[in-house]
């Protein structure tokens, strides 16, 4: 009885993994789309002035980047969740 009643509570912990995978890798492409938007708007803004856009557009790689971190590790977790549930 011990041993189903463990079970039942990884299995629970995998659900949570799961869910908070999930939710991060939601919130990465989130943050992605916000970047591809933040970028349409500094090219139409900086058209003229390319050194502007340069600019902000090198702000933009390091938000892009920990998107794309994000998004992994919320990956990692939902296919750890799903490997030891």
């Amino acid at each position: 009885m011990i041993y189903r009643a463990s079970l039942h509570q990884m299995g629970i912990k995998m659900d949570m993994l799961i869910k908070a995978g999930a939710l991060l890798s939601l919130a990465g492409v989130a943050l992605l789309v916000w970047c591809i938007v933040q970028a349409v708007g500094v090219r139409r803004r900086s058209a003229a002035d390319e050194a502007a856009m340069r600019t902000g557009l090198q702000r933009l790689v390091a938000v892009n980047f920990a998107a794309l971190g994000l998004s992994a590790i919320g990956l990692m977790l939902v296919v750890v969740g799903i490997l030891l549930g």
